[in-house]
């Protein structure tokens, strides 16, 4: 038996280029963790360093009032009591672990209003105790990664319509 001994050739694949928009109404969530004092954020990359980084308080609040969520709200979930919230300074950075869970909570209201067309259904969607969450709202699950986790698959399965 006898093996040929094989030729190099180019082997390329040619695919079309596919053209995505995205809707100009809708609020990204560079949008939601946008200010007029931070760099812009245009991609996922600025995102991930502002996280790292840190943001100023104001930023931090400006989000809690684009999604229209109280301070005590926003500190059970950023894991902070809502006093030493309070005492941060407008302009002091936050630490980063907090910058992250906020982070966390644009994506999520972003993916929200994505999923139900408008963030006002969306925000009312979060504060409705459901049978899914065991009776809780979704927005008291937010305090754990694994909340985050289990709000994002059911954000899934409506938009799929699959209501467990």
């Amino acid at each position: 038996m006898s093996y040929k001994s094989k030729t190099d050739s180019k082997i390329e694949l040619n695919e079309p280029m596919a053209a995505y928009a995205i809707q100009g109404n809708s609020p990204s969530i560079y949008n939601l963790l946008g200010s007029s004092k931070l760099p812009k954020l245009s991609n996922d990359f600025d995102v991930l360093t502002l996280a790292r980084q840190g943001f100023p308080k104001r930023v931090l609040l400006s989000l809690a009032k684009k999604i229209s969520l109280n301070i005590q709200e926003l500190a059970n979930i950023l894991h902070i009591s809502e006093r030493t919230l309070q005492r941060y300074d407008d302009d002091d950075i936050i630490k980063t672990e907090y910058a992250e869970k906020a982070v966390e909570l644009a994506r999520l209201y972003t993916r929200g209003e994505e999923v139900f067309g408008s963030i006002d259904k969306f925000k009312i969607w979060i504060k409705t105790p459901g049978l899914v969450f065991r009776g809780e709202a979704p927005l008291a699950l937010l305090d754990t990664s694994a909340g985050f986790d289990m709000v994002f698959k059911e954000l899934g399965r409506i938009e799929y319509g699959i209501f467990a």
